[in-house]
């Protein structure tokens, strides 16, 4: 098993939700869509050769994102990082799986 942790922006978050759950992701159990989430405030500065979805080349950007935590069997971590991928806004897209026991 693995939890999986991103970070989206607030507008995002249940378009990004959606995806990484359709994907096979917070599953526990008799339950689906298993999730914690917190809002707090990222920041990252874009440089040469990016294409931010937020900010401006060169400027330091401050927004509001979501740290969301599930899990997922590893049967589905391919798919689900894929979907995460694939949903969020953010040209690189912040992320862990930590292997966990359970």
């Amino acid at each position: 098993m693995y939890s999986l942790v991103f970070y989206v922006p607030a507008t995002h978050i249940e378009a990004v939700k959606s995806a990484v759950f359709a994907a096979g992701a917070g599953r526990m159990g008799n339950y689906e869509a298993c999730c914690w989430q917190v809002l707090g405030q990222g920041q990252f500065c874009p440089q040469d050769g990016a294409q931010p979805f937020l900010g401006n080349v060169g400027e330091a950007e401050q927004v509001e994102e979501y740290r969301v935590e599930m899990v997922l069997l590893e049967q589905y971590k391919e798919a689900v990082v894929a979907a995460l991928r694939l949903a969020h806004p953010y040209e690189e897209v912040a992320y862990h799986l930590i292997r966990v026991e359970s």
